[in-house]
């Protein structure tokens, strides 16, 4: 791969100058007048004229800002001590002697020493005169929470020890030791101190228990922090290099604070109903996760790639950044399949090939040369089972060699999330939901008393995940950051230059072999000719690999052995990245269903034939037939599998794999609502069912509409079979 082209130097203009150094700069100003004055015949009273201005402006300035009047004489001081030494050297025409070198010089030094120091004590008494005034208002409210709980509670011994603000004004935390015959508040204290403090719609009452019994903990929402839009920060202090292991931020508490989730050790979930702000919410752990330099982004959205193409556009379009931000984006099904057959490889890859980094830890330590790798997955319920079951596979293996996943789907229940990946998600994120039984399925722990009116707005939430100490902490509310695709545009060339590379031990497996050309097979689908930014040429120059595809799931092939299938046809196919190469298309006879089943009637005794090559060889040995042939059905037997759903395989295979139930009631001619009832009836009648709720993605358009997956009627075949005494 090419290396990425060097960027164009950038002028800066910010004038980011300390106090020492802006004391430099007035000195050498003063010696550059001086030198050029005296050539020319400059009066010193323009120098004079020059520092009493100064000094005028410096003493307004400083009373404007409240400093002390010793700052004050001290800064006007050295206006006209710099003033006094041009005017001397402008009289007598010797400001490049020696003498008057060294005396400006030594001013220069002085004058940088004093900046310095008086900003320092400057400092120093700011944060004084803040912790006064802070501590005259701590002192305020407990005295007024004493005399609050005594007047409610009819508290005696009580003690305030403290009140901390919270970050952003939003509201404090208030400690409290209560007496041994008091040891806790009331069951009504939330409401009637609510009640008494007159808390605004949003604002809310929290009591939790002290690091020791009889202290309590009230923590007081002022101000509701999840009605507001929170923009992601995205100002340079807010954009510096992070580690994965922080954690990725997604938005604020109610109490301001940052919420994090944590991505190093487990998977996370996150769920939401349409327009809850989950794409949203996506988009921002996208952004904490490539922040950070020791993370890969991988992403799978079969619905049209929509949470990668804003993370593209300025490397793929507008050319301003040099490297992908998301390092693989499948966006097809076939796609993720490739994806997820080489992320499989290179976890085993990693746990043999860096044993030697295992010496304090079974689990590998994340770097920018070892990164971790990060698949997101949004809209699952539109992948297929098999997809699924190798999702899952990364999700139980990839943790001791840092290979995670994020989920999106729009429910936590069986029908969209595996067992697996609730099972291994810890963290996990529910957007806005309506029911209250869902947030009680996704958080079982703690879920059954949050309410969703808690968090009611668009892009609120609530998360847990584990804490410092491996602790999952209860569901809490949340309102996500809002990111813009501008924001995501400006993040992208900004977090370019830190982006890691995966090493050479992960990519070098048989899957591995696709990584490298995998944008000359996704680019074309996502853009069009001519839009691609010359930045893409690195990642497109070279020969294009299209795996072989098994002609009767329509699942790529990735290895010498396919799972699927061990006699599929083995080799590889390669083709150009011009705008005309395409994946080869599966060559299925019209009759393949047929020829295999009555392959499979032959007796035990009579051996099939078979060659070294040839379509026969291969049709005969598929998938379903193998299994069929092992069962040994006897001549006679009638063959178990229905008429219909034998052509409507044949039907799917010769399309690709999948295909839409008006297209298919064309080929097999009969009325679609007629097809569709007769073949939900011979699935339902073997308990196969349907993924993404019936729907499929095919057509020239891509089109999201009721469907069959070759791998679903396969695997009904298989059902008859098997029912029928295999």
């Amino acid at each position: 791969m090419a290396a990425k082209p060097a960027a164009a130097p950038v002028l800066d203009w910010s004038w980011n100058h300390t106090p020492a150094t802006s004391a430099a700069l007035v000195a050498g100003g003063a010696y550059a007048l001086a030198a050029t004055g005296s050539v020319t015949g400059l009066p010193p009273t323009h120098a004079l004229m020059v520092a009493g201005a100064g000094a005028a402006a410096q003493s307004v300035a400083d009373l404007v800002q409240h400093r002390p009047a010793g700052h004050i004489v001290a800064r006007c001081a050295a206006w006209l001590t710099a003033g006094g030494w041009t005017a001397s050297a402008l009289a007598d025409h010797t400001p490049l002697t020696w003498g008057m070198t060294g005396w400006w010089a030594a001013g220069t030094v002085a004058g940088m020493t004093l900046a310095r120091g008086l900003v320092r004590a400057e400092e120093t008494a700011r944060t004084e005169r803040h912790q006064r005034k802070l501590q005259k208002w701590a002192n305020k409210q407990a005295g007024e929470w004493h005399e609050r709980l005594h007047r409610l509670f009819r508290l005696e011994g009580h003690q305030v020890d403290g009140v901390r603000p919270w970050k952003g004004d939003v509201g404090y935390t208030v400690l409290v030791t209560l007496p041994s015959d008091t040891p806790e508040l009331p069951a009504d204290a939330v409401r009637k101190l609510a009640v008494d403090l007159r808390l605004p719609k949003g604002g809310g009452i929290q009591i939790l228990d002290g690091e020791t019994y009889g202290q309590t903990l009230i923590r007081v929402t002022a101000v509701d922090v999840l009605a507001q839009q929170i923009d992601l920060p995205d100002t340079p202090p807010d954009t510096t290099v992070t580690s994965i292991y922080d954690g990725i931020p997604i938005g604020l508490k109610p109490d301001a604070e940052e919420a994090r989730i944590a991505v190093v050790d487990d998977c996370v979930l996150v769920v939401g109903q349409t327009g809850s702000g989950k794409t949203n919410t996506v988009n921002v752990a996208n952004a904490g996760a490539l922040r950070t330099n020791n993370t890969i982004v991988m992403h799978i959205d079969v619905t049209g790639a929509g949470i990668s193409l804003p993370w593209l556009h300025s490397w793929a379009a507008e050319g301003t950044a040099g490297v992908p931000l998301i390092d693989w984006t499948a966006d097809t099904v076939d796609e993720a399949h490739i994806l997820c057959d080489t992320v499989i490889a290179g976890i085993g890859a990693r746990k043999t090939g860096h044993q030697d980094r295992l010496t304090e830890d079974d689990k590998l330590t994340v770097t920018h040369d070892l990164p971790e790798v990060l698949v997101v997955v949004d809209e699952i319920a539109e992948l297929p089972p098999t997809l699924l079951r190798k999702l899952d596979t990364i999700v139980n293996t990839g943790r001791a060699v840092r290979v995670r996943v994020l989920i999106c789907g729009l429910r936590a229940t069986q029908d969209v999330i595996t067992a697996a990946m609730k099972k291994q998600s810890r963290g996990r994120v529910g957007m806005r939901v309506s029911d209250p039984e869902e947030l009680s399925h996704l958080f079982p722990t703690g879920g059954a008393r949050i309410n969703p009116k808690s968090a009611p707005y668009k892009g609120c939430g609530f998360y847990s995940s584990p804490d410092a100490d491996d602790v999952v902490s209860d569901p809490t509310a949340f309102k996500a950051y809002r990111i813009t695709p501008k924001q995501i545009r400006a993040l992208s060339v900004t977090y370019a230059e830190r982006r890691p590379k995966l090493e050479d031990v992960f990519l070098d497996t048989e899957p591995g072999e696709y990584y490298a050309s995998r944008w000359g097979r996704i680019l074309p689908r996502l853009y069009k000719a001519g839009q691609l930014s010359p930045t893409t040429v690195p990642y497109t120059s070279g020969d294009t690999l299209y795996p072989p595809i098994n002609p009767l799931t329509g699942i790529p092939i990735t290895t010498a052995t396919d799972p699927d299938n061990d006699n599929a046809p083995t080799p590889r196919t390669v083709a150009t990245t011009t705008q005309e190469a395409a994946r080869p298309e599966p060559t299925v006879g019209s009759d393949l269903l047929s020829t295999i089943l009555a392959a499979a009637r032959t007796t035990p005794t009579q051996a099939p034939a078979t060659t070294n090559g040839g379509d026969d060889a291969t049709v005969i040995q598929a998938d379903f037939g193998r299994v069929i042939q092992q069962a040994g059905i006897s001549e006679n037997r009638p063959n178990p599998v229905p008429r219909l759903l034998a052509d409507a395989h044949n039907a799917v295979v010769a399309a690709g794999g999948r295909m839409h139930t008006a297209d298919l009631a064309t080929v097999v001619e009969m009325d679609p609502l007629v097809l569709g009832t007769e073949l939900g009836k011979l699935l339902r009648e073997v308990n196969i069912e349907r993924p993404g709720k019936g729907t499929v993605r095919a057509g020239k358009a891509n089109e999201s509409k009721p469907g069959y997956l070759a791998e679903t009627l396969a695997a009904a075949i298989r059902a008859y079979n098997q029912r029928d005494g295999q």
